[in-house]
């Protein structure tokens, strides 16, 4: 169970109201007055707790678990221990987030880390012409600069620093050591600790006798509902901006480059690197690992496997692997020839 020194339960929810909340079936004989009080593991869960069953490897522990709900597939009901209510869905992973988020909803959307809800600490400084709106809150140790606005209900955690003139939209937390300047974020974004926001793009006019640095005279535009990760940079624009699109969700230590563009619900994944001017359509994926050069595309859908560098354009919705990157049945092909070529050595072959 979720330590109460740290996560707030919200709970106990019937079923009925889980059902209604998740989107899934009650199966037939399921109570839908019977209470949870938590969510938990297959392993861990006990007679008062949901959980859930998505990937068929875990069939064992489904039959075995002692929880007092579950959501699953249709096509799992006939697996279930008697007693155990329920749930039926097409996806149960997705409606098992929704309903964690029931049960523990600031751990969805970020909360105070100092216990000063919907105040300024005395220990924060703000500068007198920010707009810190009513509900907002200030941890100690955070400083706001000039111009800064901060949206109701948003967070500003323990020494984060807010430069002059950014805004910040309602329901965001800003996490413990953050540094932002120069961008402007939406509603309801989650930015973790030690993440720089809108520091000077990499940008300098080599040659002799020095090289130049280029001015990053961009900003930051950080749509809604984005998340990003523990000590990840995003760089600002030297002309255009950065931006970061709707719904997006970045790792821990991804590096983002001056004039990237992502679309809408991309996931990027830990230790990406994506050069400048780079553009990425909606849905894309970046598994960990990935290094993109500047000034490509990666249209919507495309998916890149972990440890590739992608060097041109991807078309949408295809997927590549590799280094250089290349459609990935191209690049299985070509491991495969690989791994059969050294099988064909002759035992002894090449000894003395």
């Amino acid at each position: 169970m979720a330590d109460p020194r740290f996560f707030t339960n919200k709970g106990p929810f019937t079923l009925g109201d889980i059902a209604e909340r998740v989107g899934a079936q009650l199966a037939p004989g399921t109570d839908a007055s019977r209470q949870m009080d938590d969510v938990a593991p297959l392993d861990s869960a006990g007679s008062t707790h949901l959980s859930f069953l998505d990937n068929p490897k875990y069939k064992d522990a489904f039959r075995a678990t002692s929880a007092g709900a579950c959501l699953i597939k249709p096509g799992m009901a006939d697996e279930a221990p008697e007693g155990v209510g329920l749930l039926l869905s097409e996806d149960p992973y997705r409606a098992f987030a929704l309903a964690s988020q029931l049960f523990y909803p600031a751990e969805a959307t970020g909360e105070d880390t100092m216990g000063d809800a919907g105040e300024i600490s005395p220990g924060a400084h703000v500068h007198p012409t920010a707009k810190i709106a009513a509900g907002a809150t200030v941890e100690a140790g955070a400083a706001i600069g000039a111009h800064v606005e901060v949206g109701t209900g948003t967070v500003i955690g323990a020494n984060a620093s807010i430069a002059k003139g950014c805004t910040i939209g309602r329901d965001c937390f800003i996490a413990p050591n953050v540094t932002v300047s120069h961008a402007h974020i939406g509603d309801r974004v989650i930015i973790h600790p030690g993440a720089c926001i809108g520091q000077d793009g990499f940008g300098f006019a080599m040659g002799l006798p020095h090289h130049e640095k280029v001015p990053q005279l961009g900003r930051v535009i950080i749509q809604n509902d984005v998340e990003i990760g523990a000590n990840t940079t995003v760089d600002r624009g030297a002309g255009p901006d950065t931006v970061i699109g709707e719904g997006t969700k970045i790792d821990n230590l991804v590096q983002i480059g001056h004039n990237v563009q992502t679309g809408r619900s991309c996931i990027i994944v830990s230790q990406t690197g994506i050069s400048g001017s780079t553009k990425l359509g909606d849905f894309v994926v970046l598994a960990a690992q990935v290094g993109l050069v500047g000034h490509i595309t990666i249209n919507t859908g495309a998916q890149i496997a972990a440890r590739s560098a992608v060097v041109h354009d991807v078309p949408a919705g295809q997927q590549y692997g590799g280094a250089p990157a290349r459609p990935i049945s191209e690049w299985r092909r070509e491991i495969v020839a690989i791994k059969r070529l050294g099988q064909r050595r002759k035992p002894g072959a090449g000894k003395e």
